[in-house]
């Protein structure tokens, strides 16, 4: 079994049940579920728009490989209504978003699949939510813990 640590966004609808229920469904699909942190409102990240986004990290216990869970991920995005996915850096407003932030200590990178996730370490957003259930997660290509890097963004 590993352990995998996902973000998960949503910034239209009714948010709060579009995280409730991708949580519910990769409890279903993916693994039992550990941690999970608050829901926390920001700011849309790297675009602009008038819907403020809830975030929150959870942790599961899995026996599903990367790419089983990424699968499993992509189809519960489906399942609630996203029918887009970023591309080339552009981003949009999105029902919901669940992305692998961590598996394991695995560094992955491979066509439509990247761990950690490549941006974790500049998103507050991320980084917040991850740090309330992981603070001493280390990541394996930083070297530094959840709670270091968030701490890198506020100096």
């Amino acid at each position: 079994m590993a352990i995998a640590y996902l973000g998960l966004g949503s910034n239209l609808g009714r948010r709060e049940d579009f995280l409730r229920q991708a949580i519910e469904a990769l409890e279903q699909t993916a693994g039992r579920l550990l941690k999970c942190s608050s829901f926390i409102e920001t700011a849309p990240w790297g675009y602009a728009s008038d819907h403020p986004y809830l975030n929150a990290a959870l942790s599961l216990e899995t026996a599903l490989t990367p790419q089983q869970l990424l699968k499993a991920t992509q189809q519960i995005e489906r399942r609630l209504g996203r029918t887009l996915k970023t591309t080339g850096g552009h981003y949009h407003d999105r029902v919901i978003d669940i992305d692998i932030l961590y598996y394991d200590d695995l560094v992955v990178s491979e066509p439509g699949l990247t761990i950690p996730h490549p941006r974790l370490h500049q998103r507050r957003f991320v980084l917040e939510p991850l740090c309330e259930i992981a603070p001493r997660v280390i990541d394996p290509q930083r070297h530094l813990t959840v709670a270091e890097m968030l701490s890198r963004l506020d100096g």
